[in-house]
């Protein structure tokens, strides 16, 4: 049953500008769910092109689809909150203008965090559990533990998500910081709350020349934000890893840092590398110390799976 009034269920979340080109297909590829019980909320942040125009000929077309026009640019990640703040939905579910979603996404994403209501968020994992099926729920240590020791989490993006709205709001929504607003969120909804992991194939992303995640792969300053950014947390109240695995954490931590610095000189010269590591605030004797550090971590591991 199509919904065409109260509280939807999820709400499709669509942060706009400039997407003329991909803004028609985002929006249909939504509309084509087989999950009926949603709102898309299309947020524009002031576009010069003829997305506005695309975005309003769907809210003739679906009462579901609303339509906000922001006074002012405000950029990815706060519109990405401004966007949340007009939702109804129990949940949050981000689908970036030039991305696509498959008919049976919503179905599943939705029925699946249905089953684990302790959880705040779910997200489709880059790669398989080879011990495990998904969906499977880990806890705040069991999180932190498999992104640092064993295969990512945390380095999904927010097409990638599915949120619990309060959940979302009990943490104030993405931090705001460019490139890092989704690896920080992930941290610290995970602190707080389970997540579940689920397969891949819920969303398409589409690959083309104007996306912010083209400076996240070719750019080294980008990545060492990401270093940056899980140092401040592992050695933050935040981190529910605690004693010697909160200290080990963070030492390795700092040497993936350290390495990735070292590295750069290789790939982009010697210039590149001194500039990160005044980026990072290292002398290089840090610099050295830290990534030549011993990487001995056995005998730690997190509270077993219930």
């Amino acid at each position: 049953m199509t919904v065409v009034s109260g509280t939807p269920t999820i709400s499709v979340l669509m942060t706009a500008w400039n997407r003329e080109k991909f803004l028609g297909d985002a929006i249909a590829s939504v509309l084509a769910s087989t999950y009926e019980d949603f709102e898309l909320i299309v947020v524009d942040d002031c576009s010069s092109d003829g997305t506005v125009a695309i975005a309003r000929g769907f809210t003739e077309k679906d009462r579901r689809v609303r339509v906000h026009l922001n006074e002012k640019n405000l950029g990815d990640y706060p519109n990405r909150n401004r966007a949340a703040s007009l939702a109804r939905g129990k949940y949050l579910k981000y689908v970036d203008s030039d991305d696509l979603m498959y008919p049976h996404g919503l179905q599943v994403l939705v029925e699946t965090m249905e089953r684990y209501p302790a959880a705040g968020y779910g997200i489709c994992t880059l790669e398989p559990d080879p011990d495990r099926i998904y969906p499977l729920q880990l806890s705040p240590v069991e999180a932190y533990w498999r992104h640092y020791f064993e295969r990512v989490v945390f380095n999904n993006g927010p097409l990638s998500s599915i949120i619990r709205r309060d959940a979302f709001e009990a943490v104030g929504g993405f931090t705001g910081k460019q490139h890092l607003g989704d690896f920080e969120l992930w941290h610290i909804l995970s602190a707080r709350f389970p997540v579940v992991l689920m397969p891949q194939g819920l969303v398409w992303e589409r690959a083309h020349d104007n996306r912010q995640m083209t400076d996240n792969l070719t750019d080294a300053g980008v990545w060492l934000k990401y270093h940056l950014a899980s140092l401040e947390i592992l050695q933050s109240e935040l981190n529910p890893l605690k004693g010697a695995a909160g200290d080990l954490v963070v030492t390795l931590a700092r040497k993936r840092m350290a390495r990735f610095i070292i590295m750069t000189a290789k790939a982009y010269g010697p210039a590149k590398a001194v500039q990160l590591k005044k980026m990072a605030g290292l002398s290089y004797f840090a610099l050295l110390s830290d990534a030549f550090t011993k990487k001995v971590y056995q005998g730690y591991a997190p509270r077993p799976m219930p």
